[in-house]
């Protein structure tokens, strides 16, 4: 081919490319509108609105937001809250047509299972209820999303009330920053039989015995002369059901509600616990929690959690039985518990010196940062959902344990069930367990020490207190949280 029929072609070329460019294709003037026209312009001079102009995707570029999720998976631990939560989530699947699917994973390895997928930075879960001792683990090692800005920005963080907002979402304490929405508020209380403590020839015995009236307790003294009265072993009948489960952290919590209302902690405000964790105080508390198991706990009950307690209440053995508020809802379905219509609620008892604190349960609801920024999307957008105050209401209805301010005051939330007066009091004097990123080390060293003092009956109280300082002590050092 000739120079000259290149030049030519080329031009030729060229021509047709502006042609094109200028609108030169074929058009329907009835239709069309020449592209060197503005959009906004009729070919007659007239304004009109301009259409929108379509976004073309990048290659690789992000979907948006949520625009493609089906459903979503949130984790928990087995037990009534989750099936609660299952049934809020098949509302958001009929408003949303996404699916919400609650996991649900026995407590005993709920932790591990969870923590073996962060650390796989694993994506099976958008969402966890996770506990709140998990808040330093989660933020400090990456798996929590940062939901400050969210919880904050769209003032959702102002609907709960400022103690669940600390525990179940805030790391560091008093940081300002939060990795989870409070979702289950919990605390230990106590269950009763009405109709053992109102038997007019049962008031008369225990007066006569113990000088003062049959009632629900006060103080933790009350309570041991109660358990005593009712433990009968010829009739098949116990004084109490309390925490004693080797699993994650039962017997712990359980030991809590002694020791906070003995007036002893784990640790002073710097973190230090030689002299704290095993002051005088602790000693004293975990001794009684050991007389209590000893004298008054119903045989079978070595191992107990939430369902062993709620069991052996059902069953007719125990007269009484601690437990998170989040599991009686079992005792006061008549289809459930023979005595529901006898069955009472109080609040955790006064220690000897008039301190009164209980073990703190409940868990936020976190983002997992690993799923993509389509997923977080769509999970805060759960979340948000969630968190309206008619959907709080109808999770109170169900039995959940809201956070929400609102809900929590209205008379609808005390007339929903015969716990939650005492469920309302009780948030106002909890406490709760290390949540720092070692706290699972911690709790490991706890429930071994107590277990073998209160369950097995090995060594004293003060030798169990003086291991635990001493051990807890070294794990601190070594995680740089003590000197």
């Amino acid at each position: 081919m000739s120079r000259k029929l290149i030049v030519s072609i080329a031009a030729l070329l060229l021509i047709m490319a502006l042609l094109v460019a200028c609108g030169g294709g074929t058009t329907d003037p009835a239709t069309d509108t020449p592209e060197d026209t503005p959009a906004d312009v009729t070919t007659d001079g007239e304004e009109t609105e301009p259409e929108p102009e379509p976004v073309e995707e990048e290659e690789g570029a992000e979907e948006p937001a949520a625009s493609d999720i089906t459903e979503l998976n949130i984790l928990w631990a087995q037990w009534d809250p989750a099936d609660y939560l299952q049934e809020i989530g098949n509302m958001y699947e009929e408003e949303t047509g996404i699916a919400v699917n609650i996991i649900q994973e026995p407590w005993g390895s709920f932790q591990d299972l969870f923590f073996t997928e962060m650390a796989a930075q694993g994506t099976s879960y958008d969402m966890v209820v996770g506990d709140s001792q998990w808040l330093g683990q989660g933020a400090t090692q990456g798996h929590y999303l940062d939901m400050t800005d969210f919880l904050v920005g769209e003032g959702i963080a102002d609907t709960v009330t400022e103690a669940t907002l600390t525990y179940y979402g805030e790391y560091p304490t008093g940081s300002g920053t939060y990795y989870a929405y409070p979702t289950e508020g919990d605390a230990d209380g106590w269950a009763y039989r009405r109709d053992l403590f109102e038997n007019p020839d049962e008031m008369a015995a225990f007066e006569e015995e113990y000088g003062y009236p049959l009632a629900p307790p006060e103080t933790y003294a009350q309570l041991m002369d109660i358990a005593q009265f009712f433990t009968r072993p010829d009739e098949g009948l116990y004084g109490v059901g309390i925490y004693t489960q080797a699993d994650y952290d039962a017997l712990t919590m359980g030991v809590e509600n002694v020791m906070f209302s003995w007036g002893a902690d784990w640790k002073d405000e710097n973190n230090n616990v030689e002299g704290v964790v095993n002051s005088q105080a602790a000693i004293d508390a975990v001794a009684f929690y050991r007389e209590l198991y000893d004298c008054c706990q119903a045989p079978g009950l070595s191992n107990a959690f939430f369902a062993e307690v709620n069991d052996a209440f059902i069953g007719g053995q125990i007269a009484m039985g601690m437990n998170y508020f989040a599991f009686f809802p079992a005792l006061v379905n008549p289809s459930v518990n023979p005595y529901a219509e006898d069955t009472g609620f109080f609040v955790n008892p006064a220690g000897p010196d008039g301190d009164q604190h209980a073990a703190l349960g409940g868990q936020g609801m976190s983002i997992v940062s690993y799923i993509s920024p389509e997923r977080q999307e769509a999970s805060k957008d759960f979340i948000r959902w969630f968190a309206q105050e008619e959907i709080q209401t109808e999770w109170a209805r169900l039995g959940g344990y809201t956070c929400n301010n609102n809900v929590l005051a209205s008379e609808e939330f005390a007339e929903i069930a015969p716990y939650n007066a005492a469920f309302a009091e009780t948030m106002t004097f909890v406490k709760d367990f290390w949540n720092v990123p070692v706290f699972g080390e911690l709790l490991l060293v706890a429930q071994t020490e107590l277990g073998q003092f209160i369950v097995e009956g090995q060594g004293t109280a003060e030798e169990a207190m003086n291991s635990i300082a001493e051990q807890h002590t070294q794990i601190l050092q070594d995680a740089g949280l003590v000197e």
